[in-house]
Parts: C-alpha cells; sequence; structure tokens
C-alpha cells in the first residue's frame, strides 16, 4: 500500500527541525544565523517551530549559512538521529493527534524525540505499527481523544452550563419539559431555520439518517419522520446548541458519516452536552437525584418517574448523570456504557464508553470477545426482549440495578441500568449504564446502595478471560484464561528448576 503523501505542515515541522539541529551541532546561536542570513530572530524562531516555510531565496541563504546544499536541505533526508521522527512524520500520525488540545506543542514534542534514546523511538515505531496492523483509522484516534478529553475535565463543563443559562434567560425559558413547538419557534423565528419534520423520505438511502441540516442563509433541518419525541426534541436542542454558540465547524448529520477533525469531534460533543444540559436543568436535576439518593430502598420507578417528568430517553438522562455526579455528589470512579443488541444476534455490541478517574472494569474488548452474559448490562436487553415477545405488558423502558463483584478483583460496582428498544417496534434493544465503584463516598451519598434487595452477582469482564468453572451463562471458552494459567505454571516450574540448582 503506497504512503500517503507526506503534509505541508509535517514539512515545515521537519524543515524547522534539521535547521535547528544543524544550528545547534555547529554552535550558532539564532542571532548569529540572523546576522549571516539577514533574516530576524523571530522570523528563524518561525521557523524552527515549523510554523514558517521560507520562500527559495531564503533557503538558499540558510544552506549556505549552515553550510549544507539547498537540496538537502529541502528534501526529506535527515540526520540520522532524525530518522525515526521523519518517519513518524511520513504517517501523518501526529498530524491526526489533537496535541493543541492537551497543551502539548508538537514542535517541542518533536525535538524531544529528535535527542530520544533509540529505545523510545523504537516503541513508537512499534506504536505505529500496531496501529496499522488492527486497522485503526483517523476516527479512532479522534473519538479516543474525546473521550480523554472528557475524563479530564470529569465530563462537566462549565462554560458550556453557562451557555444553556444564557440561552435559557434570552428566550425565558424557566418551565420543563421543554416542548418541540418551543425549540422550533426558536430556530425559525431566531435563526431562520427551515425545518422539514418529514425531510428525508425522498432520499431512501438517508432513511437511516435522523437529522440532516443544509447549510445556508436559511438553514434547512431534515427530520426522519420516525423520530420519537424525545429524539426531535435532542436534535433541535442539540441545533440551537451549535446556533447559539456560534460553531460552524461541525457535522451536519446526527450519526456520523464522515470525522473531517479532532475539532468537529469535539465541536458536535459540545452541541449535544448543550442539548442535554437544555432538557436536565442542572439545579433542578440534581434536587431530584438527592431526594432519590437519600431512600433507603432502590426505587426503579423513581427514576422513570424522571424521564416523564423531562421527557428525555434514558441515554440523555445518563450522560447527565455521569457530567453531575463527579462535581456534585464527590462519585468520580464511575463509568458509562452502551450496549446494543438485535433481535436475531446473541451478539452485544458496545457502542459507547466513559470512564472517569482511570479505565474502570469493564470496559471494551477490541478482539471479539464475549462479554460477561451475568451483567446487569446484558440480562435487562434479555428481560425487556422477552417481556415486549410475550406482549404481556407494555415495557417501553426498564431499570434495574446489580452490585457486581468481580473475580480475582478487588472490586465492587453499584450498576444502574436502563432498557428500551432503538425505536418503537425496532428489532434492536440499547441498554445504559452506570458503574459506580462502591467506596466511601457511594456508601455515604446513594444510601441503598446496599438495599437487600438489589442482587449481589460475580461476574467477570469476558468469557474468554473468565475463571468461573461452574457459570452457566458461560458462551465461549475461557481460552484466554487458560492460556494465561499454562504461563503461570510454567514460570512456577522454572523457578522451581531453578531453585533446585
Amino acid at each position: 500500500m503506497p504512503r500517503p503523501a507526506i503534509r505541508e505542515s509535517a514539512i515545515k515541522l521537519l524543515f524547522g527541525l534539521k535547521i535547528k539541529q544543524l544550528r545547534t551541532e555547529k554552535n550558532i546561536s539564532q542571532s548569529e544565523l540572523a546576522q549571516r542570513t539577514g533574516l530576524s530572530v523571530s522570523y528563524l524562531n518561525e521557523i524552527e517551530k515549523g510554523k514558517k516555510l521560507p520562500k527559495v531565496e531564503k533557503i538558499a541563504l540558510l544552506a549556505d549559512a549552515l553550510g549544507v546544499s539547498y537540496d538537502w536541505l529541502v528534501s526529506l533526508q535527515t540526520q540520522k538521529s532524525l530518522s525515526p521522527v521523519a518517519e513518524l512524520l511520513r504517517t501523518n500520525l501526529l498530524e491526526e493527534l489533537p496535541l493543541e488540545f492537551f497543551g502539548i506543542d508538537k514542535s517541542q514534542l518533536l525535538e524531544m524525540l529528535s535527542v530520544a534514546p533509540a529505545k523510545l523511538n523504537a516503541f513508537i515505531n512499534t506504536i505505529i505499527e500496531i496501529s496499522r496492523s488492527y486497522g485503526m483509522k483517523v476516527e479512532h484516534i479522534y473519538f479516543s481523544a474525546l473521550r480523554s478529553y472528557q475524563e479530564m475535565h470529569e465530563n462537566y463543563f462549565e462554560e458550556i452550563e453557562q451557555q444553556v443559562e444564557a440561552f435559557k434567560q434570552q428566550h425565558q425559558i424557566h418551565s420543563f419539559p421543554l416542548q418541540a413547538q418551543t425549540l422550533m419557534k426558536i430556530l425559525t423565528e431566531t435563526y431562520h431555520y427551515c425545518i422539514e419534520e418529514d425531510g428525508l423520505s425522498r432520499q431512501p438511502e438517508l432513511q437511516q439518517l435522523r437529522s440532516v441540516t443544509l447549510k445556508g442563509k436559511q438553514p434547512r433541518l431534515l427530520l426522519n419522520k420516525d423520530l420519537s419525541p424525545t429524539q426531535k426534541c435532542f436534535i433541535l436542542g442539540r441545533e440551537l446548541g451549535f446556533q447559539f454558540m456560534g460553531i460552524t465547524d461541525r457535522s451536519y448529520t446526527t450519526s456520523w458519516v464522515e470525522v473531517n477533525s479532532f475539532e468537529q469531534a469535539v465541536n458536535n460533543f459540545k452541541g449535544s452536552y448543550f442539548s442535554c444540559a437544555l432538557f436536565l436543568p442542572r439545579e433542578e436535576f440534581i434536587a431530584d437525584l438527592r431526594k432519590i439518593f437519600q431512600s433507603r430502598s432502590f426505587q426503579p420507578e423513581l427514576f422513570l418517574q424522571l424521564l416523564t417528568k423531562y421527557q428525555v430517553a434514558p441515554e440523555l438522562f445518563y450522560h447527565r448523570l455521569t457530567n453531575l455526579l463527579p462535581r456534585f455528589f464527590g462519585l468520580r470512579e464511575l463509568f458509562f456504557l452502551r450496549f446494543s443488541n438485535h433481535a436475531d444476534s446473541d451478539a452485544y455490541e458496545l457502542t459507547k464508553e466513559l470512564h472517569l478517574s482511570g479505565l474502570q472494569a469493564p470496559h471494551a474488548s477490541m478482539l471479539n470477545e464475549h462479554y460477561c452474559r451475568r451483567w446487569v448490562s446484558l440480562q435487562i436487553i434479555q428481560e425487556l426482549r422477552a417481556k415486549l415477545k410475550s406482549q404481556q405488558e407494555q415495557a417501553d423502558v426498564i431499570c434495574k440495578a446489580q452490585r457486581s463483584k468481580y473475580y480475582e478483583l478487588d472490586k465492587e460496582y453499584l450498576i444502574i441500568s436502563m432498557a428500551k428498544p432503538s425505536f418503537k417496534g425496532s428489532p434492536v434493544i440499547h441498554s445504559v449504564s452506570v458503574g459506580l465503584l462502591v467506596n466511601d463516598a457511594v456508601k455515604k451519598t446513594i444510601r441503598f446502595w446496599n438495599d437487600p434487595a438489589i442482587p449481589i452477582r460475580l461476574v467477570g469482564e469476558t468469557c474468554e478471560r473468565c475463571s468461573a468453572e461452574d457459570c452457566q451463562s458461560r458462551v465461549a471458552e475461557p481460552v484466554i484464561y487458560r492460556q494465561q494459567q499454562r504461563i503461570a505454571h510454567l514460570k512456577a516450574a522454572l523457578e522451581a528448576l531453578q531453585g533446585g540448582e
């Protein structure tokens, strides 16, 4: 497979590194190089940082002052110490990584790599090869970086919360639940949208999308006619968020078709956060949660009543929990999971996850392993599907809790899950869950954490890694666990042999 063409920004970075390294090797200061070439110190500094690529005549001056040929200076050839850096730049990986969002200067990073030991550079090249072998795409990098960005901020963004409050004040929004007609009126009157509630029927290939926004002086919002009221409201709230916050670099469909940049991924997240905070007002929602947490018994109907009160879907409800639990309840060691299952499949796909305060268990498997069927996140899908199949009762959303203790791990989680069909009549059921590490903060804050009615179950991560011998829920052999055991036994035997000499 041919390599992608190296981008101009990468060429600038490499050129700047070559200039700086040559200058340093020859013990020439920037001031002295400026005198020799007639270029300003500030301009040379911009070159060395990879921000400027000089024109032909200036490159000739630099080559002459540094004692190298013009052709070598403009080529992708480098000194031996820069070879690993040049290889990294050729992959364009640094262009895809959103380093600036994490306070990392690319030129400084490359400078550090240029003097790094060979072993470190070999390690970086190994990471690149692994990413290629597993078929990682640039969007995987963006979404992984976005999750890290959320985790860095404990998934709470005060500036967006303030924007939501300003929006509500400007448009005199004081009562909940919000109605779609209210939001549509603001979009049409304030932002001059044309909204078509059956806007995708004429395009069969777009039926899988929930909405499409067409740019222009009068933006057109094309909605899927099969949207539920909560889905429609979320989309309208997101559009309002983009407009009110002045965000233009964003996706114009609800489901990702193509990810063009990390900034676009972040902006889409900001629009969704705005909509979530708009429908679940911070102060009132926190007060509602405190009341539920004060009960000594787990009452799922209280959680379901909040869905009705705010007219939101379970996923929006759970995302709001991840915003507020760390900041206002001190519950920082938590995870969010969304699983999806199709009626004709026994496979459960983990389609979204978020971990705060480090990677919690469970987490996504990259090796197509089978997630533990003892998790409440999966069991609740099975339970809802059985109820819908029996048609004995209407079960749009169900809520359950479980305390999960992990085999061979000294950790226990309180997990609260909800499940619902993707839409009415859909063969796909989603479950969303928040898992809280059972620690002193949970015991102090959530009084029903040890309610005897909440089942306690021993669980694993995946069947392939699980040591349980009598598990009736197992759907795959513990091949990875057995391999680990064989290696452990081999090591023990080798150590015993060494000790016997």
